[in-house]
């Protein structure tokens, strides 16, 4: 198959009039684009750019966007909206969360995304009890990527208690609980599904409210070399609670009693002291930055700039999926910047093009954290490609496009391939009918409607 594109970014950056040939799931050649290349082309587009990595999802999530938007008698925060979500896990049976996590995913493709990172925590049936198949609801997340063919980093979640001390963990989190030895043959279960040349297991510790330091060091031991992804700093009472129950601030704590490298994704971190954000920055750890759902529950904002100016890597997620955007997410960062410190073009280390540096920065930041090769437009890359539009047809340069497809409404993502297949096709995911079907009769059913 052999794709000719108008503009597209390459290693070396955007080049004008390319033809990428596709093969076996691979990128086979890269070269200036002749008159035979364009008659013998299967796609025509704009501006060709790698696919990005989603780092954090949890897909289940994506039934109730927009649902929680009410407010109650007393102050509404992360904490009320936890109890809410807790509520829709409850009801979901596995058919129901394969529904709900193909809509999502054939969203996040249609996105401009082509992994995802799934910070996965639903094992259990909702009493609580193991399903006859430890991995019955991994096996689900399995099954959800390969039938939108989204390339998957698998993120079991160990979670164990509910808070420091540790203290018991509560009704509403019984489909999360495992002990060491379960955790870790669901570990080994999960390695068995991951049968997709681009399937990727790691471990998720959920956060360290809900894992003890000694469970922390004997997953680190027992699960080496894979991706690690916690949650940590999201809200400001974690790091009160924190501060109180070990004399440290969460960040602080964990940077002291782990081995924290390149293989850690530390989600959210959004409330850091000015010496974590330069020991952060300086482990070679990925910032894990969810913009849309951290201001969707009122988290705070990061600290873009000073972290960057400490060569700081961060990527992107969709979290909660309230809404699956890539464009939007990277907008999203961007403009929280502006209003935290009253600039315009804040997440820029060099002069230029602002939605470029935000994308290529993301686009590394995202494939180091799921344990992916960089994503790049060259020979023996995987041909996981992603095509914009320009229907007024204005041709802008290469970062100019990316800029207008982030901070304006002109560009959308028009097709996407992952290893070949090309999957959304002029906008749309190839099986959103059907996805959509099964995803609105799941959600109508578990909100009784």
């Amino acid at each position: 198959m052999q794709i000719i594109a108008r503009q597209a970014l390459l290693p070396t950056g955007f080049a004008e009039n390319i033809a990428v040939c596709l093969r076996d799931g691979v990128i086979a050649s890269v070269a200036e684009a002749d008159a035979q290349a364009v008659a013998g082309a299967v796609a025509t587009v704009g501006t060709l750019v790698p696919g990005l990595s989603n780092l954090h999802s949890h897909a289940f999530q994506r039934g109730f966007a927009g649902l929680t938007e009410a407010r109650g008698a007393a102050r509404d925060s992360f904490w009320t909206w936890r109890e809410r979500m807790y509520q829709f896990a409850l009801h979901l049976d596995p058919e129901g969360a394969q529904a709900i996590a193909e809509m999502a995913y054939a969203e996040m493709l249609e996105a401009g995304y082509t992994r995802v990172g799934e910070f996965h925590y639903l094992h259990h049936a909702p009493d609580g009890r193991p399903y006859d198949d430890p991995a019955e609801m991994s096996a689900r997340i399995f099954a959800a990527a390969q039938a939108t063919g989204l390339n998957l980093t698998h993120l079991p979640v160990f979670y164990a208690h509910g808070g420091f001390g540790p203290v018991p963990a509560g009704a509403g989190q019984r489909r999360f609980l495992h002990g060491i030895d379960a955790f870790l043959r669901l570990v080994e279960r999960c390695d068995v599904l991951a049968t997709r040349a681009g399937d990727v297991v790691g471990c998720a510790p959920h956060s360290l409210r809900a894992v003890s330091g000694g469970d922390l060091s004997m997953l680190v031991a027992a699960l080496p070399g894979r991706p690690f992804h916690i949650h940590i700093a999201e809200q400001e009472r974690e790091v009160a609670d924190c501060l109180a129950f070990s004399g440290q601030r969460p960040v602080e704590w964990l940077l002291d009693h782990a081995e924290v490298t390149d293989d850690w994704c530390l989600i959210h971190a959004t409330h850091l002291s000015d010496a974590e954000v330069a020991r952060l920055a300086a482990s070679g750890a990925v910032a894990g930055l969810c913009p849309l759902t951290e201001a969707n529950l009122g988290d705070g904002i990061f600290q873009g700039r000073a972290y960057q100016a400490a060569g700081g890597r961060f990527g992107i997620g969709t979290d909660s999926n309230v809404q699956v955007s890539l464009a939007r997410e990277l907008q999203a960062l961007e403009y929280s910047q502006r209003l935290a410190l009253r600039e315009r073009n804040v997440m820029t280390p060099q002069e230029g093009s602002t939605g470029a540096q935000l994308f290529h920065a993301a686009l590394c930041g995202g494939a180091q954290a799921l344990g992916a090769p960089m994503p790049v437009i060259a020979v023996g890359a995987p041909a996981d490609l992603v095509a914009l539009e320009d229907p007024f047809g204005l041709d802008t340069p290469g970062p100019e496009t990316l800029d207008r497809w982030i901070f304006g409404r002109d560009i959308r993502v028009r097709d996407v391939w992952v290893g070949g297949a090309h999957l959304v096709q002029e906008g749309r995911h190839i099986a959103r009918d059907a996805i959509a079907g099964r995803y609105g009769a799941t959600v109508g059913q578990v909100l009784g409607r």
